[in-house]
Parts: C-alpha cells; structure tokens; sequence
C-alpha cells in the first residue's frame, strides 16, 4: 500500500495536488503546453505515473482541476463581496476587479487561469464550473442590481456587456503576468474602464 503524507486521506490528497499544480507550473515554464505529456507530470510531481491517473483520466483534465483548485478561493470571495446588497454596486464591482487582478499574480494561478499562459484558450474551463463562469455570474448579479438601484444605466444586453468587460480583466491579466508590480496601477484602470462602462449619462 502507498505510504500515506499527512495525518490523513484528505491531508495527503491535498499535498499531492499541490505537488501536481507545482509541477505544471514549472512544466509550463519549460515546454510547450502540447508537448508536456502524463509521464512528465508524474516524475516531476515524484508520483508513479499509474498514481497520476487516479487523479485525472489525462493531461487536459488534470490542468482544469487544477485550474478550478485554484480559482477556488477567488470565486469564493467574489461571491462574498456580491452577496453584501447593501453596498453601492459600484463599489462593489471595483472590490470584484481587485479580488480577481489580486488573484491573477498569485503563482499557482499564473499559468494556468488565464489566456496567454502557454494552456492554449480552448482549454479553458469558460462553462458551468469554471473559475471564470462563475465569477461572470456574480457580476452580472451585480451589474443587474445596479441597473434596478438607477446606479447604472440599462446597457439592454447585460450579459452580453458583462462579456465584453471580461476582455479587459482579460488584459490586466496579462499585463501583470509580465509586471506584478503593476498591480495596483491596473487594478485602478481596470476599475475606471469597467465603471466608464456602466456610468449613466448624467454621471458621465
């Protein structure tokens, strides 16, 4: 029987996944997202590589429960900071914009939370489930609640309008892969232009 780490089932799971989102991390850093196979992941994660596939059935299904694992506590709080109806939704949206650029320099979500990491795009979990649906939702809900409040203006489409402004945590994304210094500076204009967005004529 596999020696167990950790005091328990859950603990040595729990170390094991880390292992594995360390592994990707630097797997990324050195290959090509295509050319990195099962058996790379398994010896860089010091795992037997039959142990592997009691975690995933193949490489791509591995990364997205990685993905999710990480995008878990960013979701969580966004979720929190949406919930709290009684704040101004704009307010909010600024708190939804910091929380999801803060999360996006956080190594283990570098590589594998966004566009122009080395996953290609396609890979992305967008659906039901997924870190960025999920969120999505949220702020949509808030967009929504602003609209009603007279906060915002009626964009008509919201969903379509809460799409589009992903693009631009999309960027700031990005751009911070290649500075985390920039943090504070991106979170500020991704803030701007999403409000700018929203603003009703007379706010403008």
């Amino acid at each position: 029987m596999p020696r167990i780490r950790g005091e328990s089932i859950g603990q040595h799971h729990e170390m094991v996944w880390a292992d594995l989102a360390e592994a990707m991390r630097h797997l990324l850093l050195e290959h090509d997202y295509d050319a990195i196979t099962m058996g790379h992941i398994a010896a860089r994660a010091g795992l037997a590589r039959n142990t592997l596939y009691n975690y995933a059935r193949d490489k791509n299904a591995l990364v997205l429960a990685l993905i999710r694992r990480a995008g878990r506590p960013a979701v969580e709080r966004v979720a929190a900071i949406a919930a709290r109806s009684a704040d101004p939704a704009a307010r909010r949206l600024r708190e939804i914009v910091a929380t999801v650029l803060e999360a996006s320099t956080d190594q283990a979500m570098q590589l594998m939370f966004r566009p122009g990491s080395g996953l290609p795009v396609t890979e992305m979990p967008k659906g039901p489930g997924g870190p960025w649906h999920e969120i999505v939702v949220e702020v949509r809900g808030v967009v929504r609640d602003g609209i009603a409040r007279g906060e915002f203006r009626d964009v008509g489409d919201v969903a379509l309008t809460v799409d589009l402004l992903s693009g631009v945590m999309r960027s700031g994304t990005e751009r911070l892969g290649r500075g985390p210094a920039a943090l504070a500076a991106t979170v500020r204009a991704a803030g701007d232009i999403v409000l700018a967005a929203l603003a009703r004529p007379d706010q403008e």
